[in-house]
């Protein structure tokens, strides 16, 4: 008993001081000095949250820039033991754990250059990322787009590369990364811009 109390009473402490006061003041440091980043990125029109610059969303319709595919699937509505594709599902951020060999990988990647017509094809055109929830393109993705973009919106193909210039990121600290298009932000840009 002399050797438990003193355990048990370590235990406890530790897991009140590294469990949870440790964790509460880091929450509120992070709210404190970068409080868009902590609330999670989210992005809100009149008021109203209509996204994260974290997840990327499911845009389909032509007048819109489409985000690279996803992976992500869900749970079968009329059987539980099967999935369906859903696209973007936040609550089932994951890969398809499908590897070079795949023969269902590569008929997606086929079907995908087919639908995406003219050679070369960027690779996040026809792939999903690693979470299957990646909000951003490639520069060279989002180009291929533009004509089809303006001619959905009845906009000139130069003010929509405008409008893309003005929402594609430079690498972290000009090298750290590649430069990006946030799907999301550049479809809002669009829609601002009417």
């Amino acid at each position: 008993m002399s050797l438990l109390r003193p355990a048990a009473t370590l235990v406890v402490g530790f897991t009140l001081i590294l469990g949870l006061a440790v964790p509460a003041a880091f929450t509120q440091l992070a709210g404190a000095l970068a409080p868009t980043r902590a609330g999670g990125s989210l992005i809100e029109r009149e008021g109203r949250v209509i996204g994260s610059a974290l997840i990327g969303q499911n845009f389909a319709e032509d007048r819109y820039f489409h985000p690279r595919p996803s992976a992500t699937s869900a749970t079968g509505p009329e059987d539980s033991s099967k999935t369906v594709d859903a696209p973007y599902n936040a609550a089932a951020g994951a890969a398809s754990q499908r590897g070079p060999s795949s023969q269902v990988l590569a008929d997606a990647v086929q079907e995908r250059v087919a639908e995406a017509g003219s050679a070369p094809v960027p690779a996040d055109a026809v792939t999903s990322s690693g979470s299957g929830l990646d909000p951003d393109i490639s520069p060279e993705n989002a180009a291929r787009q533009v004509a089809r973009v303006a001619r959905a919106r009845g906009l000139s193909e130069e003010r929509v590369r405008t409008i893309l210039a003005e929402n594609t990121a430079a690498p972290i600290l000009g090298f750290f990364g590649a430069p990006r298009v946030n799907v999301l932000r550049l479809n809002l840009a669009l829609d601002a811009a009417r």
